[in-house]
């Protein structure tokens, strides 16, 4: 809940291209971002711990106002007054969290003048015999990005810990309130010749056509965000780390190559040899490419990403084809794609926003997985203790335009934790958790240290 800013000074400015996808995306089902976090006690501390974020981030104090073609970003002066009572409740946290990060409020049209706030937050307290509580922060993705989703996270363990956010958390400049993505790229990184452009608007759209998908279960139904938990304990987490840098490839690429491979082998009515062509997308952190460089706790949304097919059959071995995604990704990044085909990308995904019937049962389905380029590390055993949580979980929606699997990976404590978010009923749980089951199988098989390292992939 939230209310009113009273009087206070508004200043506004209009949104930019990534901006603009985002304000597109989140009503039909894609990019509002979720904090979650299970609380072993009460949450008496929630609802201070969340003002003092916006206290801290000027951007969650936005509003989004105007129509859908032109919405504007507007910024109070005084942070709004959110108020936060906890609600009992018979659900447990994942089935919570399932409903939470479905709750669109920017679905509707902005409610009176000052628009809608790009922050939501709820508090409830959970059934026992667990019992505790559940605090839920929702944020219009536009504003909140997974980096700077995690950043918040950890601020909000030191503040339900007790303290108040300082030093590094506190953030030196408002970035988002100044400008979005696009105007802070260097205009040199930036720049791609007209006709580059065209043969890459074609080559995008030709190879989204041809790539293959997960069978869908139900299609032309309201479709919601669904999460599978994938996890691995300390010794095979460690295991495969290793296996990755004995190989050259970033964790984000074992786990693209393993999807694929995963989802191929569930497809039982093709021979064996028979290549399917995957989309595989590769979502980038860009604070650290922007003019002046920006770090995580610069709340908003910087990211980019590069999307490359990849050819697999049956017998495709893990990290040939892991190699495969980690080459085709680099070659990107060095030719620095994910900043000269942001526009690309944006204005193809809108198009197809617009016109469902452009992608595979007009499923708005852009890749078999997405994936982060940098692996989030959490290692905070002592500030979750003190600060009484038990679980948490930083993710997004997928059900509108996006990936059959949006995998958001973290380290936690040595364990390797992954929230898989999902289209349902486009996918169903069962369906979903198969493919999940090899993704596991084939990374702890591919870890073994008996694994031959010269395989090949076709």
């Amino acid at each position: 809940m939230h209310s009113g800013t009273g009087e206070a000074a508004w200043r506004s400015r209009a949104v930019c291209g990534t901006e603009y996808t985002c304000c597109r995306a989140v009503p039909g089902g894609t990019g509002t971002t979720l904090i979650a976090l299970r609380l072993s006690r009460g949450g008496a501390a929630a609802e201070a711990a969340v003002r003092a974020l916006q206290s801290a981030h000027p951007v969650l104090r936005a509003h989004l106002r105007g129509p859908a073609s032109s919405p504007t970003l507007a910024f109070p002066s005084a942070a709004p007054q959110l108020r936060l009572a906890p609600q009992p409740c018979a659900l447990d946290f994942h089935s919570l969290l399932e409903r939470e990060i479905n709750r669109n409020p920017w679905a509707a049209a902005a409610p009176g003048p000052d628009g809608a706030p790009v922050l939501f937050a709820a508090l409830y307290e959970l059934p026992p015999p667990a019992g505790g509580a559940a605090l839920f922060v929702l944020i219009h993705a536009a504003v909140c990005d997974r980096a700077a989703s995690e950043a918040l996270l950890r601020e909000l363990l030191v503040l339900l810990g007790g303290a108040g956010v300082g030093g590094p958390e506190v953030e030196e400049e408002a970035a988002a309130v100044e400008a979005g993505l696009e105007k802070r790229i260097r205009k040199k990184d930036a720049r791609k010749p007209l006709w580059a452009r065209g043969v890459d608007m074609v080559g995008y759209s030709l190879d989204g056509l041809r790539a293959s998908t997960l069978p869908f279960e139900e299609t032309g139904t309201a479709r919601s965000t669904h999460m599978v938990r994938l996890r691995f304990g300390r010794e095979d987490t460690t295991r495969l780390l290793h296996a990755c840098k004995e190989n050259g490839v970033r964790l984000c690429s074992a786990m693209a190559a393993a999807t694929m491979l995963a989802a191929r082998q569930s497809r039982k009515h093709s021979s064996s040899g028979q290549q399917e062509t995957y989309y595989v997308a590769t979502l980038i952190n860009c604070r650290e490419f922007l003019e002046p460089a920006l770090n995580d706790h610069n709340v908003g949304f910087f990211y980019s990403g590069v999307t490359n097919t990849h050819k697999v059959n049956r017998e495709g071995r893990l990290w040939a084809l892991a190699r495969r995604c980690h080459d085709a990704h680099s070659n990107a990044r060095n030719n620095k794609k994910h900043l000269t085909d942001i526009g690309d990308l944006n204005f193809l995904m809108c198009r197809a926003i617009e016109n469902p019937q452009l992608t595979t049962a007009s499923a708005l389905r852009t890749a078999l997985v997405s994936v982060f380029d940098e692996l989030a590390t959490f290692d905070v055993p002592d500030l979750q203790s003190k600060a009484g949580v038990e679980d948490y979980v930083c993710c997004a929606t997928v059900h509108g335009i996006g990936p059959s699997i949006g995998v958001f990976d973290s380290i936690r404590d040595g364990e390797l934790d992954c929230a898989c978010m999902y289209p349902s009923p486009l996918h169903s749980r069962k369906q979903i958790q198969e493919v999940l089951d090899r993704v596991k199988m084939i990374l702890h098989e591919g870890s073994n240290p008996s694994d031959d390292k010269n395989e090949s992939c076709t």
